[in-house]
């Protein structure tokens, strides 16, 4: 049926085109953002999913800066727990030169002002092991504590130790001197007693330092596969978004036609009155 009041062909094609505009703005989106799921209209469940990844990526970043700061901790006590090491080493030394009998007074007075130093700087050492505030082998000794999981529901703690002297690990005291060989021979049980004490905690510490590693490097494994999750359910496909846009660009043209041809139609109803 011929009509000038209703156009059914141009309504279809208005209908086709519109739909073609559609998918070329979907598609056109794509490309510029490079993402075929770029807000929540594109694809709710889609982008809430994507979302919720994402934060918890950016979490897994807060967790990995707490882990570095708790291993940074924990290195010091180590640095400081060995630098402690060597002095005793040093001062087994010298205790043990002053256990020898006969040994005159003005050599056993230099080996207890050297022993005197040694025991000091320990002192020293503690004062200035802090990192960010935090001493782990103080008087009160603080803990390294690291987040554990995304949603601050755990941690990774590493006890600290008290190293000062007369303590549960130094058991050499302040007062410990060389003045004579008895003094001398007690100097020498403390600081053996102290060396031994010293390498047990450095080795829980050693392994609480690797700990630390291991969880960073699964925090690092763990944000790599959520980035790549996330890419994969909401990254566009340029190769075929580049097809695409070629294909509905050529079927936008054939759509414009396919509606000038249908207005034209109702020219043809003139030729019935000639």
């Amino acid at each position: 049926m011929i009509s000038v009041n209703t156009n059914a062909g141009a309504m279809a094609a208005i209908q086709n085109l519109a739909s073609t505009n559609r998918d070329l703005m979907a598609t056109q989106n794509a490309i510029s953002t490079g993402k075929k799921v770029a807000n929540a209209t594109d694809n709710g469940a889609i982008w809430t999913i994507a979302n919720k990844m994402t934060s918890d990526v950016g979490a897994y970043g807060r967790v990995r800066e707490s882990n570095e700061r708790a291993g940074a901790i924990l290195d010091t006590a180590i640095a400081a727990g060995e630098s402690i090491v060597e002095l005793l080493n040093e001062m087994k030394g010298k205790a043990l030169a002053a256990t020898q009998p006969g040994l005159s007074a003005a050599s056993q007075a230099a080996l207890n002002a050297d022993f005197i130093q040694l025991r000091d700087q320990i002192t020293n050492v503690i004062a200035n092991a802090s990192f960010d505030g935090t001493n782990m082998i103080g008087a009160t000794p603080a803990s390294a504590i690291s987040l554990g999981d995304s949603s601050g529901g755990n941690s990774i703690t590493v006890a600290g130790a008290n190293l000062s002297l007369g303590g549960t690990f130094v058991t050499v005291t302040a007062t410990s001197d060389l003045t004579s060989t008895g003094n001398a021979g007690t100097a020498l049980g403390l600081v053996n007693d102290s060396i031994t004490n010293l390498g047990t905690q450095l080795a829980t510490w050693g392994a609480g330092a690797k700990r630390f590693e291991v969880h960073r490097t699964f925090i690092g494994k763990l944000s790599d596969a959520l980035t790549r999750g996330i890419g994969a359910i909401t990254d566009a496909d340029l190769s075929k978004e580049s097809a695409k846009l070629q294909a509905l660009q050529t079927k936008q043209q054939l759509g414009i036609q396919a509606l000038s041809i249908a207005n034209s139609s109702s020219q043809s109803a003139l030729s019935l009155f000639r």
